[in-house]
């Protein structure tokens, strides 16, 4: 899968390029990342790709311009280019579910705001599919962007180093929470391994952790359960 990446500051994902499991699906070949700077298709000397918003109001708005070249560029030179998504709070929030639904895509092209956002004809003229990483404000869009390759990552097979890990992660086919995992030292600190992890017996351990599962999200996401889950706790 390919991700290409519209931002200001491609150096912020140096690091994060360079880490565990998208590292090594990148050299697998799982995964391709391109990062592409909007400022490259400035034409003026200071390199500008903002200005103040008409009407006033504080801080500045990234113009229509360069990003239209630069996303128009992207599509030209990828081969089958896929869904393109704006990083914005005004978005469809980031979930399990939506990371599902995209990763079935082969690319994706995320484009990183700054400072007050995008001129509003950004969104008319590229119609791209807005996605937030929740109900808060970061100062751009590439920590979103990296949240996005985090979830959908997982779901591309061969990614995970054991394929079932993400069928049973939070939010997951159950669509509740993951239910409580322990290793060893069977006894911390006096804190115990429930004895029924240790009883070999499979379909008790299953049941057990259907169980807690249902405890959990019932104490923390009340609202992932459905009628039927809430009344069997």
């Amino acid at each position: 899968m390919r991700f290409d990446i519209l931002t200001l500051f491609p150096e912020l994902f140096d690091s994060y390029l360079e880490q565990g499991l998208l590292k090594r699906a990148i050299q697998n070949q799982l995964v391709e990342i391109q990062r592409w700077n909007f400022r490259d298709w400035a034409t003026d000397r200071h390199a500008s790709v903002d200005d103040r918003p008409y009407g006033g109001g504080p801080g500045m708005l990234i113009g229509c311009d360069t990003v239209f070249q630069c996303v128009e560029h992207v599509q030209e030179v990828v081969p089958a280019s896929g869904k393109l998504i704006m990083l914005t709070p005004q978005g469809r929030t980031l979930n399990q579910s939506l990371a599902q639904e995209l990763s079935k895509e082969s690319q994706l092209t995320l484009l990183c705001g700054r400072y007050e956002g995008f001129d509003e004809r950004i969104r008319i003229g590229l119609n791209p599919m807005e996605i937030s990483a929740g109900d808060f404000i970061t100062n751009g869009g590439e920590v979103p962007a990296m949240l996005i390759i985090e979830t959908v990552i997982r779901l591309i097979p061969g990614v995970l180093g054991d394929e079932s890990s993400a069928k049973y992660d939070s939010f997951s086919e159950s669509g509740l929470l993951e239910y409580p995992q322990y290793t060893r030292p069977q006894n911390f600190r006096g804190m115990e391994v429930p004895e029924v992890l240790l009883s070999g017996n499979h379909q008790e351990i299953a049941r057990w952790r259907h169980e807690q599962s249902l405890i959990r999200t019932r104490e923390r996401r009340s609202d992932l359960l459905t009628e039927s889950e809430s009344n069997s706790i």
